[in-house]
């Protein structure tokens, strides 16, 4: 566990990552590491729900970083996560508490424009798979979720914010 923290992998924390939800995203010696950590069928589970949302890879999100034309870019790593870096201009409210936190964020108890543009950024594109259908489930009609990898963001050398 040590030696995946120390590659980046923070996605391990005991509550950051539901039943691990991004196996299928990371290196075979990632994959490797961490297989025991939940069944296959989960990593199956996060795919099938992929395919109900709408999703966006590193470039897409990187046009939308630069330009966001008031587009909300979400980030629901866990708080620790996004201290340690961020996108710029992101805001960072975890899987966990996503139905119950949005709301403020959007200006509630003022009306909330359910059909504003929201991209969903986590570690490697699991949670935020997870989160986007949440937040469809929950009335939102305009949400994409980033499948990236957030250490190939920041190998890159794109926007990036650490507090």
């Amino acid at each position: 566990m040590r030696a995946l923290l120390k590659a980046g992998l923070i996605v391990l924390m005991a509550v950051a990552v539901p039943a691990g939800v991004a196996v299928s995203l990371l290196n075979a010696p990632a994959r490797a590491a961490m297989a025991m950590d939940w069944p296959e069928s989960v990593s199956q589970y996060v795919l099938q729900i992929r395919k109900m949302v709408k999703t966006t890879d590193m470039e897409g999100y990187l046009a939308v970083v630069k330009n966001p034309n008031g587009v909300l870019l979400l980030d629901v790593r866990e708080e620790a996560e996004f201290k340690v870096g961020h996108v710029p201009g992101a805001v960072n409210i975890p899987r966990g508490l996503l139905e119950f936190r949005i709301w403020k964020q959007l200006g509630f108890p003022s009306n909330v424009d359910m059909s504003r543009k929201i991209y969903v950024q986590c570690q490697t594109g699991g949670r935020a798979t997870l989160a986007t259908k949440q937040l469809q489930d929950i009335g939102f009609t305009d949400v994409t979720a980033v499948i990236m990898n957030f250490e190939e963001w920041q190998k890159k050398g794109n926007p990036l914010s650490k507090g």
